[in-house]
């Protein structure tokens, strides 16, 4: 059955999807690795097990519902590791890389998935989101200050390939990046071999000032982003797979990588959308192929993730942090179109985006968690005021 629907467009749109997801945010995944102290080899262990974890997701998962299901690893949510696990051990973030995983297990077989999503407001969860993501998005320019040329070069691709090659954008700026470090003579690349990563066990430790000010952010952020998104791009290409399998499916295989590196393995949406179109294949029902095929350069990018981790070493800091941050200007842009979007919830939104942003941290918990409680009490304040008139 499966050799009878090959066809190389859906295999192409496999690798694209693949390419295109890792190297828009790879660099993002490792400042988060960063962020808790991980060693290289630590890093590379990361990169195998979210690897294995997408390939066995979107293989499993696409072949049993005929459908291009494609998973990834959460952007958004490496985004806010990146700037909540700073102060806590490689042990505590694995801890709560588990406590996550949990949670959306239980959501999963539960079926409380859309009930979840229901009770906080988009733009509550829109404003927390963009919150996190403005850091990455200011560390551009103060990238720029360093490196002129070589950042502002990478700004000028982006924004021309944003009109012309939107779909390719951040691998032309990737490409554009590396063009200039080589040419100007600043890449050692005598450091990097070719190897397969290697597993790394973390025995995890459970923080309870981190569970709750980064584990309960990075599930909502996971699902808010990520799987909401996710269903609707299978949905508006005709695909009525059930949801509840696909979170549970995801969450099961974060839960048994966890101690190897993989924080958040849930559905793709924007690379997604590249496996379940026509560009895939004509028929709708052989698209499924690309999904199988997405797995498998997923399995070969994370075996190959040590020498992953050494090539992105030997780069300038400033042209990775540019990389995250480009990376991540539309998903700004549209959480913060969000957060202002519904005048009901705008105070409480521009509450909880500033709250987050500032980077505040109380008792442990991180920004991101006391960003959604202020917006939840004002919002709360505002609607027995009206309840009151």
């Amino acid at each position: 059955m499966i050799v009878k629907d090959l066809s190389l467009s859906a295999i192409v749109a496999g690798f694209v999807a693949v390419l295109v997801g890792f190297a828009s945010s790879v660099a993002i995944v490792f400042q988060a690795a960063s962020a808790a102290g991980a060693s290289n080899e630590v890093m590379a262990s990361w990169l195998l097990a979210l690897g294995i974890g997408m390939a066995a997701t979107c293989i499993g998962l696409s072949w049993y519902y005929k459908a291009p299901v494609i998973t990834a690893w959460s952007t958004p949510g490496a985004a806010l590791l990146a700037t909540s696990l700073q102060g806590l051990t490689i042990e505590q973030a694995t801890g709560v890389f588990i406590f996550t995983a949990v949670l959306g297990l239980v959501i999963g077989i539960s079926g409380w998935f859309e009930k979840l999503t229901r009770l906080i407001p988009l733009p509550l969860a829109s404003a927390m989101l963009a919150g996190i993501l403005l850091q990455f998005g200011f560390a551009i320019f103060n990238s720029m200050q360093n490196q002129l040329l070589l950042v502002g070069s990478m700004c000028l691709v982006y924004l021309i390939a944003k009109v012309f090659f939107a779909r390719y954008a951040i691998l032309l700026v990737m490409l554009s990046g590396i063009i200039i470090v080589v040419a100007g003579g600043s890449l050692d690349l005598t450091t990097v071999t070719l190897s397969l990563a290697r597993p790394v066990w973390v025995t995890p430790e459970f923080s309870f000032s981190a569970l709750m000010g980064v584990g309960l952010p990075l599930l909502l952020v996971t699902m808010a982003s990520q799987n909401i998104p996710g269903v609707a791009v299978l949905r508006a290409s005709g695909y009525q797979t059930p949801v509840s399998p696909l979170i549970s499916s995801t969450a099961l295989s974060t839960l048994l990588l966890a101690p190897f590196g993989a924080f958040s393995i849930n559905l793709a949406a924007i690379t997604a959308a590249i496996c379940t179109g026509t560009e895939a294949h004509p028929q709708p029902q052989k698209r499924y192929i690309a999904g199988i095929a997405a797995g498998l350069f997923y399995l070969l990018a994370g075996l190959a993730g040590a020498t992953v981790v050494a090539l992105f070493a030997a780069f300038p800091t400033e042209m990775v942090a540019a990389l995250a941050g480009l990376a991540l200007i539309s998903t700004i842009a549209a959480n913060l179109a969000s957060t202002t979007s519904d005048p009901t919830y705008r105070d409480a939104a521009v509450i909880t985006l500033l709250v987050t942003a500032s980077g505040a941290s109380f008792f442990g918990l991180a920004s991101a968690f006391w960003g959604l409680i202020a917006g939840a009490l004002t919002m709360a304040i505002a609607q027995h005021q009206r309840a009151s008139n």
